[in-house]
């Protein structure tokens, strides 16, 4: 089973503030927009704190919840299911059960460890293809996952 790290994510308390630094102080490119949450070339994205508190443990976030859940390591890995599997039988303290997020990307949470956040998904394409599977139009799967239709349609080829 190959699981490769896709992101380091850092939660932020002002995502304009932070793009503002990251991108035109330190010149970083923007790879993914999606608002509360924007992706980087070379890896890494920036979460909006609150936005990622209420996706990840279904609160906003407090005091002490942004002292130790500050950043998360992100992976993703076409066997989903199979890592559950294996993360359940080496007992780590999940932080939520698999769950479908917003966008349709299927992941769970976990903590290492040392007690940072460890977030498993399925690689955007499978997403696709599972709604491919379930009799999603590219446009419906476009919709539904807040992606543009030309990668859609891309990725339905494929």
């Amino acid at each position: 089973m190959e699981i490769k790290l896709t992101s380091a994510v850092i939660f932020v308390k002002d995502i304009q503030n932070s793009r503002r630094f990251y991108e035109e102080v330190l010149g970083q490119k923007v790879l993914m927009d999606h608002g509360p949450n924007v992706g980087y070339e070379g890896g890494f994205a920036l979460w909006q704190r609150d936005h990622a508190s209420q996706i990840i443990f279904n609160h906003p976030a407090s005091d002490e919840s942004v002292r130790n859940n500050n950043a998360e390591l992100y992976f993703e890995t076409f066997e989903l299911d199979n890592a559950l599997l294996k993360l359940q039988a080496e007992n780590v303290a999940f932080i939520h059960p698999m769950l479908e997020q917003p966008w349709g990307q299927r992941v769970f949470r976990f903590y290492d460890p040392d007690g940072h956040i460890i977030e498993l998904g399925e690689p955007m394409p499978a997403v696709i293809q599972r709604f491919l599977a379930q009799g999603l139009t590219a446009e419906a799967i476009a919709e539904r996952t807040f992606m543009p239709l030309e990668i859609v349609k891309q990725l339905c080829a494929m």
